[in-house]
């Protein structure tokens, strides 16, 4: 496990979020703004990935292929994973809260075994 300097564990935490690419906050694209505070947050680390296929909570297929007329929706899902400290994660969290009230949200305890990661 990386190690802060006083040699003490670091205790990491990864958000994982899954939206919409249709999904938005105040006019703007939600992944767009989330990616904002990340930043302003001094978020360790944040990546927004595009799915090539995928379902949720209502079941609604969807996926890239627009040349088959059985698919339900062209609107693709979009994962975003969020690896910080526990206590940065809960920080960004608290500011995110609203935003992803009806979004399905997982956080996990991870290890980080890239000694190139550092706070």
């Amino acid at each position: 496990m990386l190690q802060q300097y006083n040699h003490e564990p670091i205790k990491w935490k990864q958000l994982t979020i899954y939206i919409s690419e249709s999904d938005s906050w105040q006019h703007q694209p939600l992944h767009q703004i989330l990616l904002g505070i990340a930043r302003q947050q001094r978020i360790t680390g944040m990546t927004v990935m595009r799915a090539i296929s995928g379902y949720g909570k209502h079941g609604i297929f969807r996926t890239m292929n627009k040349l088959d007329p059985s698919i339900e929706s062209s609107v693709l899902p979009l994962v975003i994973t969020v690896i910080d400290t526990e206590s940065a994660i809960a920080e960004f969290l608290s500011l995110v809260k609203d935003m992803l009230k009806d979004k399905f949200v997982t956080c996990q305890s991870i290890e980080v075994l890239s000694p190139l990661v550092t706070l």
